[in-house]
C-alpha cells in the first residue's frame, strides 16, 4: 500500500522562518489595496518546477489561518494541476466544469480543513485551456468571487510554454512571478517580465523560491521548448467548449453561494 502523503495545511507551520515572508507579502497586497483594489493575484513562472503552485498555496494558508481572510485558491493550470493534491480534494467537478460545462459555481467551491481556506480545482481534464481563458467567462467568474471572498488566488501555467497566464492575466488584479533560484535562467526571466510588462502593468512582485533550498524571498517589483502538453485523460473525461453555455455566463448567479459570514476587506 502506498504510503499517503502529507497534505500542505499539515506540514505548514507559522513559526517557520518562511511564513515572515509570507506575511510581508500580503503586508504589500494591502498596501496595494490602498489605491486599488487588489482582490485577485495569478501566480505564475517563467518556466516548469518553479515552486509557483506551492508558493501560491502557503499564501493562502498564511492569508487564511494568520490573518482571518477568507481566501479561495483557483488552479487554472489545466495542463499539470497540483492544488487539489496538495489539499487532497478531488480534482472533478472544477474550473473547467464551470465555465465548459455550466457547472454551478457554488457547488465547485470546495473546502479545505483550514477554516475560510476554499478551493476550486481544475476540474475535468480539458485539451484546450487556452480557449477558456481567451472567453470572458472567467472574468465574468473572478468578478462574482471577489464578492463572497477578500482574496482570490489563481494558480497559472508556467508564462515562457503557453499562452494561458498571459490570457488570465488581463483578468486578475495583480500578478506575481515565481523564480526558483539557481535554476532559472536570469535572462529568462527578464524575457517572461518584459512580456507581462507589455501585455499590462500589473506585476505585483517577484518571488525567489527556493533560496539556500528552503527559503522563499519576496522582492519587491523593482527587482528585478520542452514538452508542457496537457495531462491525459480518458476519452469520456474530456469535455468540449461550448460557446452557448460560456456567453451565457455573464448572466449567471450562484445557486449555491459561499458562506460570507465574517468577512473582512483586505483593504
Amino acid at each position: 500500500m502506498a504510503k499517503k502523503t502529507l497534505s500542505i495545511d499539515q506540514f505548514y507551520s507559522p513559526d517557520a522562518p518562511f511564513a515572515n515572508e509570507f506575511r510581508r507579502l500580503l503586508v504589500k497586497i494591502k498596501k496595494e489595496g490602498a489605491n486599488q483594489e487588489v482582490k485577485s493575484i495569478l501566480f505564475t513562472s517563467a518556466m516548469l518546477s518553479e515552486g509557483k503552485s506551492t508558493i501560491c498555496s502557503l499564501l493562502g494558508l498564511t492569508s487564511a489561518r494568520q490573518n482571518g481572510l477568507k481566501t479561495l485558491i483557483v488552479d487554472s493550470d489545466l495542463r499539470r494541476p497540483s492544488i487539489h493534491k496538495f489539499f487532497h480534494l478531488e480534482r472533478t467537478k472544477g474550473l473547467t466544469d464551470i465555465l465548459v460545462d455550466g457547472f454551478d459555481t457554488g457547488e465547485a467551491i470546495k473546502k479545505t480543513k483550514v477554516e475560510k481556506l476554499d478551493v476550486i480545482t481544475s476540474g475535468t481534464n480539458y485539451e484546450h485551456p487556452a480557449e477558456i481563458f481567451d472567453a470572458e467567462s472567467i472574468g465574468y467568474m473572478l468578478d462574482e468571487l471577489k464578492f463572497y471572498y477578500d482574496l482570490i488566488l489563481v494558480d497559472s501555467a508556467p508564462l515562457m510554454p503557453v499562452s494561458d497566464p498571459l490570457l488570465l492575466s488581463d483578468k486578475t488584479d495583480k500578478v506575481i512571478l515565481v523564480v526558483k533560484a539557481g535554476s532559472t535562467d536570469r535572462e529568462v526571466v527578464k524575457q517572461a517580465k518584459g512580456i507581462l510588462n507589455n501585455s499590462n502593468d500589473k506585476i505585483l512582485g517577484v518571488i525567489l523560491n527556493n533560496l539556500n533550498n528552503s527559503l522563499p524571498y519576496y522582492y519587491d517589483y523593482q527587482y528585478y521548448g520542452y514538452d508542457y502538453s496537457p495531462s491525459k485523460g480518458t476519452a469520456d473525461s474530456q469535455v468540449k467548449l461550448n460557446p452557448d453555455k460560456i456567453n451565457k455566463r455573464k448572466n449567471r448567479k450562484f445557486n449555491k453561494k459561499p458562506d460570507s459570514n465574517q468577512t473582512k476587506n483586505i483593504s
